[in-house]
């Protein structure tokens, strides 16, 4: 008897240690993370207890949320005891999302003291994340005291702003650490009040100077540039105009910055960590070119193709068997056109001056990104790709509700039997198309702004230049309501038609 209730006993003890040490298992997991995760119940007081917090707003099902997590466990990790990042599930806390205005996925936000204080616009890598947010923290302007500290601070990857001052009390002074307070988000600054660490630089009087980053440093171009203005819009002006110079190193922290513009970009192994001489090589080729087109509107840079290697595919449908050794050239215009060009880099740069050539005047194809033409598009929602929307959209005669979407998008998910009835409702009226496009398969044309999913616009018969986005209710009966307004013609649901 006594040896049965030993056995019962060793055993219960041995699952209360199994249970013990499942729990401790489970305490390290959730450990594991740097990021805090905050909620309706203690997001106030905790965001309060820091100075500078970066706190994402996210949802489960999102897939740019998918895709950044990872990238925001390792920034979190390599900031610890700098900056804290957070997280806060929008799907359960949704008293928290709504009171900071959150309608899209992912996003983020900077806290200072508490306070909802800028939204955060900066990369969206580990890199690029602990880059920006160490910025954050800290003098605005780094003080140089010795050679030694100058010669430290511009030998970075990043560009370099320097001042250069008589004194403490220089009011030039003053106005150089405002712009930096102002542009910290994005540039790198430092002082010194001695004046003769300047000299080697061709410094002899209070200065600023822009330093392009070393391994980027060319004949093609001048690696200092000066400028004797000092308040913040003039040198605003003066780093948005020179800090790229001719031919910049693209990443992924500062594509951003490089976003908006005319942009040709050699993708090869670039790689200036390892072999700088090698990544020149091409580089200078394509300088020596651009200089003979400098007087058009057209910026030009250098990127590694294997971290660009997922926006290749999806901008170019390029895989990787597509990469070659040799340079693979693109450009992507400020308003959404595409190039590729087809002929083989060659080292004289011959190739690529007739490539420029042709695009400057205007003989390219563009690249445009498409699904397939669908055979039978009979359905109450009919399918738009890239390559049917001046047909299906554009269509003068008629009016086009026009929703985009992402295949991975919950709230499309959820839109999307609404969005079918509707389309059987008014299936009968000639006049109208009720259509969807898939925004991550099909290039989606410039004057259509698709920040998040679902995006819906209604573009008029007649004028097809001015989409209206759709910002109402998402029931059929608010799609109703709305197009019996913004119709060209009455509408027809079902077999009777509705007078306006």
């Amino acid at each position: 008897m006594r040896a049965i209730r030993s056995n019962q006993m060793s055993t219960m003890g041995l699952r209360r240690l199994l249970l013990l040490f499942a729990m401790a298992q489970q305490n390290v997991l959730i450990a594991a993370t740097d990021v805090l995760e905050l909620g309706d119940s203690d997001f106030e007081y905790t965001v309060a207890e820091h100075d500078t917090l970066l706190v994402e707003f996210f949802a489960p099902w999102c897939g740019h949320c998918q895709r950044l997590a990872p990238e925001y466990e390792t920034a979190a990790t390599k900031l610890k005891g700098k900056v804290y990042l957070a997280k806060v599930d929008c799907t359960v806390n949704s008293e928290t999302c709504g009171r900071f205005g959150v309608n899209g996925y992912p996003t983020l936000k900077i806290f200072r003291n508490g306070e909802d204080s800028a939204a955060y616009d900066g990369p969206r890598t580990a890199d690029g994340i602990v880059s920006y947010m160490t910025k954050q923290v800290g003098p605005s302007s780094v003080a140089l005291h010795s050679e030694g500290d100058l010669d430290a601070f511009i030998n970075n990857f990043e560009a370099s702003v320097v001042g250069f001052f008589s004194g403490e009390e220089s009011t030039q002074l003053a106005e150089f650490l405002k712009a930096s307070s102002a542009m910290r988000d994005n540039h790198r600054f430092a002082h010194t009040t001695d004046l003769s660490l300047g000299l080697k630089h061709g410094v002899e009087s209070e200065a600023v100077l822009l330093i392009r980053p070393p391994r980027l440093n060319s004949k093609f171009e001048d690696s200092v540039i000066k400028t004797t203005a000092f308040s913040t819009a003039s040198l605003r002006q003066f780093i948005g105009d020179h800090v790229f110079g001719l031919c910049p190193h693209l990443t992924a922290e500062n594509r951003d910055d490089m976003s908006g513009r005319d942009l040709l970009v050699a993708y090869y192994d670039v790689d200036y960590l390892h072999n700088i001489k090698g990544t020149n090589y091409w580089r200078n080729r394509v300088m020596k070119v651009a200089t003979k087109f400098q007087s058009q509107e057209l910026n030009y840079a250098v990127a590694n193709r294997a971290e660009f290697q997922d926006e290749l595919k999806e901008a170019f449908n390029l895989g990787p068997s597509d990469m070659q050794e040799l340079p693979l050239i693109t450009i992507r215009t400020k308003e959404g056109n595409k190039y590729i060009m087809q002929e083989e880099f060659t080292p004289d740069g011959k190739s690529l001056e007739r490539f420029l050539e042709d695009y400057f005047a205007d003989k390219l194809k563009r690249h445009i990104k498409s699904e397939a033409v669908p055979q039978n598009n009979n359905g109450p929602v009919k399918v738009v790709v890239a390559d049917n929307f001046e047909e299906m959209v554009n269509n003068p005669s008629k009016d086009v509700l026009l929703e985009f979407y992402a295949p991975w998008c919950g709230h499309c998910k959820s839109l999307e039997p609404k969005y079918t009835e509707l389309g059987e409702k008014l299936s009968a009226d000639d006049n109208i198309i009720i259509a969807k496009m898939d925004a991550t398969a099909n290039d989606v044309p410039s004057m259509y702004d698709v920040q998040g999913f679902p995006t819906i616009f209604f573009v008029p018969a007649g004028q097809k230049d001015q989409p209206q986005k759709y910002t109402g209710d998402r029931e059929v009966n608010d799609f109703i309501s709305y197009l019996k307004k913004e119709a060209t013609h009455p509408l027809v649901l079902g077999t009777t038609r509705e007078d306006l």
